[in-house]
């Protein structure tokens, strides 16, 4: 999508059926800039606008692994590098390790998650804010359509059908980077 060409609609919904659809439509249709409000979390918009599972789990994953794995080895070669035979007892032994590994295992993790969040939030975000009805907080769910403007009047149409409560232009457009 062209970065100084684009205008975009920001339509109301009352019910959750009309904002799906519409979605759904819209993205059938070939528009792809579309960004959806709702007053709580809506499963039923994030299928809609195609979002998939989150890979932020994958950033757990392998955070905690790397961070159990770390947990083992840093006591190792501390006890290989400085061995300390006491008692007859081996030089490395591993149940005394469990502990630390566990502890690494959660800093890393969650370093990762934090990681992973602020990448997929893309933080920080340096475009301007898209333009936001405070009624989206109330109760009702929103959407903004933001298309080329040889396509406005195709993403108008196809809101229109779907009976929004409110519609209004948003005549300076989102500028993407």
């Amino acid at each position: 999508m062209s970065a100084q060409g684009t205008k975009g609609f920001l339509a109301s919904f009352d019910y959750l059926d009309s904002i799906v659809e519409a979605i759904e439509e819209l993205r059938q249709a070939g528009f792809r800039g579309l960004t959806a409000y709702a007053p709580y979390p809506e499963h039923h918009i994030e299928e809609a606008l195609g979002y998939g599972k989150s890979p932020v789990r994958t950033f757990t994953l392998v955070g905690a692994l790397v961070g159990a794995a770390a947990g083992f080895a840093f006591p190792v070669f501390a006890s290989l590098d400085w061995p300390l035979v006491t008692g007859g007892k081996p030089i490395l032994s591993m149940p005394a390790y469990v502990v630390i590994a566990f502890e690494m295992t959660i800093l890393f993790g969650v370093l990762a998650t934090v990681i992973g969040l602020f990448i997929n939030m893309r933080f920080p975000n340096l475009k301007p804010i898209v333009i936001y009805d405070p009624e989206f907080t109330a109760g009702r769910f929103g959407l903004y359509v933001s298309a080329d403007e040889e396509r406005l009047e195709e993403a108008r149409r196809i809101i229109d059908r779907h009976e929004p409560s409110a519609l209004r232009e948003d005549r300076e457009g989102v500028h993407y980077a």
